[in-house]
């Protein structure tokens, strides 16, 4: 189960709450609603569970190791608004079989109507069994009807991870 994340960033409040917290669903959704009453002074009833719950995301995770694999597809579309409803649909309809663990989707600042997706899975097999899954294949077929020429796909093999932070030197994972 994906570990759930929130932000009350993307509320805004009078508090100017920047708090961002994740965990597990239910464990996420008891701190959530104990801060929403500490902190922005709101009642702890069914109505505010409801919009919290509502609030949760899936945590971004960017913890790709050496053995990942990462897809690149670049894809040139005026129809973006779709393709991201589409993508929306997708997820929805793949559910628990998604294997993909994170993604980006990036707009080309050089290039109008340009566009970039980073997908990571934990390894090559997973993204096979991603690619095979018949939701997977709609939504392949659905994207180039949206697109101005065939999605151009990159397929990566994770070699080595950095990470950084701001008080640190970049730390690097590599293969043993």
């Amino acid at each position: 189960m994906p570990r759930k994340h929130l932000d009350c960033r993307r509320t805004p409040s009078v508090a100017g709450c920047t708090l961002t917290m994740s965990g597990e669903e239910e464990e996420l959704l008891r701190a959530a609603v104990a801060h929403t009453v500490d902190v922005h002074g709101h009642t702890d009833d069914p109505e505010l569970r409801d919009a919290v719950r509502a609030d949760l995301r899936d945590e971004p995770v960017a913890d790709t190791e050496p053995g990942a694999f990462v897809q690149l597809i670049e894809f040139s579309t005026d129809r973006i608004d779709e393709v991201e409803r589409l993508a929306d649909e997708w997820a929805a309809e793949i559910g628990a079989d998604r294997r993909a663990r994170w993604g980006v989707l990036a707009a080309d600042r050089d290039r109008a109507n340009t566009y970039l997706e980073i997908v990571e899975f934990p390894d090559a097999e997973q993204a096979r069994a991603n690619s095979d899954h018949p939701a997977t294949t709609r939504f392949a077929d659905r994207l180039r009807g949206l697109c101005d020429a065939e999605p151009r796909f990159v397929n990566l093999d994770v070699r080595a991870t950095t990470s950084f932070t701001p008080s640190t030197v970049p730390q690097r994972t590599a293969p043993a």
